[in-house]
């Protein structure tokens, strides 16, 4: 993959979660706070916990940083995948939303 092609893709997704933020701060009470800086997302909950994902260009990847551990994803050519377990971005921070706000969220890349 090229610098130019992973920007495209990585900037996408950035704008996919900050765009599922709003649509979650609009159809729950979960309120997060969502501030980016950059390449970088920091989700705020209510309870103060954060989540934060950033680009690691160098890489080609995106990095989650979690309460439950740090993932690296690297895209296959149609999704970001979790360099160890192979899970999809947006299916583990929806689940790692869930844990920190106490209700089911649902992050989803378009």
């Amino acid at each position: 993959m090229t610098e130019p092609e992973y920007l495209d893709l990585a900037e996408a997704a950035l704008a996919a979660i900050e765009q599922s933020c709003d649509r979650i701060n609009e159809a729950t009470d979960a309120d997060i706070d969502n501030q980016r800086v950059g390449g970088m997302i920091t989700l705020t909950f209510a309870n103060r916990s954060q989540l934060v994902i950033n680009l690691q260009p160098p890489l080609h990847e995106i990095w989650l940083a979690a309460r439950t551990g740090g993932y690296h994803y690297r895209h296959d050519g149609q999704r970001w995948l979790d360099t160890k377990t192979g899970e999809e971005l947006f299916e583990n921070l929806s689940r790692e939303a869930t844990l920190q706000a106490g209700l089911p969220l649902r992050f989803c890349a378009a």
